[in-house]
């Protein structure tokens, strides 16, 4: 035989062992191929202003062996500088004390258990009952309210919802397109109107597209408004009561309250129930201010449970607010 057919027999040989050699070391087919596991951040690295502010506080405290009135007086400060709230920090305390712990470790652990009984609240979970569920978000300028909007979609489609938005904050130009950004990173659809259109219009077009489309649940952005602002609150009424006369009920009117105004947000609260019913709050920007104690405030002034908190800008950073996770976190510097 030619030499030359030799070789190029035994080149193809080659090539071929080769070539099963790299087949053997790939995946199975329809196998994924295995991908690293995000680890993400503690609740209390998320919580970290707060934590330090309240946790350095009380480490100081509890590291000390006596328990006299400079104690409980620092105690209740520390609270309080956590903006849980005067009433509240003073009430706790005095529980703590009338419990007459032994050291500081016991007293520790009924300041923990103290602060639970004050969000120990029926309702936290989200409720989602009608065919589509109605959750209709309202807040004033600047909380975080569209992009709160995105991530409770995100939130939703991750328990296997499909999620509507309706647009109707129409007097802000850049509104519409705000939520559409986010609706796209999201993979959700969103149903607006004309600049300057009447807001309970819109939102009553988006909850029949969501009913007509199959959608579990739509979520209607509404303009920021001041809580001040009568004739601002009076329109919210009335998206409110036109969305609810067409679906019977509304199922969530939840409050984005941005964390950073501390006890200010108490009013916001008032002034937004009385004008449309909220039934949960939406606390963001947990993150980046000192003030987290405001959860408990909040809770116990006005028995408004906190649904969920903002603890971040990624889309996964909008997540269900548990007490004990909460104040463990507080408490983790403690």
């Amino acid at each position: 035989m030619d030499p030359i057919y030799i070789i190029l027999i035994a080149l193809a040989v080659v090539l071929a062992v080769a070539a099963l050699m790299v087949r053997s070391r790939r995946a199975p087919a329809g196998i994924p191929t295995p991908t690293a596991t995000v680890q993400r951040p503690s609740l209390g690295a998320r919580l970290t202003r707060t934590r330090q502010a309240l946790g350095g506080r009380l480490r100081t405290l509890f590291a000390g062996s006596t328990m006299g009135a400079a104690f409980w007086e620092g105690l209740e400060e520390a609270l309080v500088a956590a903006d849980v709230g005067v009433s509240a920090s003073t009430e706790v305390v005095g529980r703590v004390q009338e419990r007459k712990p032994a050291d500081t470790g016991e007293a520790r652990r009924a300041l923990r258990e103290e602060l639970l009984k004050l969000l120990e609240r029926e309702g936290r979970a989200l409720m989602l009952e009608g065919t589509p569920a109605v959750v209709i978000v309202v807040g004033v300028n600047g909380t975080g309210k569209t992009t709160s909007i995105a991530k409770l979609a995100s939130h939703l489609k991750r328990r296997g919802l499909e999620p509507l938005l309706g647009a109707a904050d129409t007097y802000r130009a850049a509104a519409d397109r705000q939520l559409r950004i986010w609706a796209d990173r999201v993979g959700v659809e969103v149903v607006g109107g004309q600049a300057g259109a009447d807001p309970a219009s819109v939102a009553f077009d988006a909850y029949q597209a969501a009913r007509a489309r199959g959608r579990d649940v739509v979520i209607i952005d509404t303009a920021g408004r001041l809580h001040s602002k009568t004739n601002l609150m009076d329109e919210l009424g009335k998206v409110v009561r036109v969305v609810g006369r067409e679906a019977d009920h509304i199922d969530e009117v939840l409050l984005v309250l941005d964390a950073t105004t501390g006890q200010n947000g108490i009013a916001q609260v008032r002034q937004f129930t009385e004008a449309v019913g909220v039934t949960g709050i939406v606390l963001t920007k947990l993150d980046g201010t000192a003030r987290g104690g405001v959860a408990i405030a909040i809770e116990r002034e006005l028995g408004m449970p906190v649904k969920f908190i903002g603890v971040g800008e990624g889309l996964d950073d909008l997540i269900p607010f548990e007490p004990e996770a909460f104040i463990d976190a507080l408490l983790e510097d403690a």
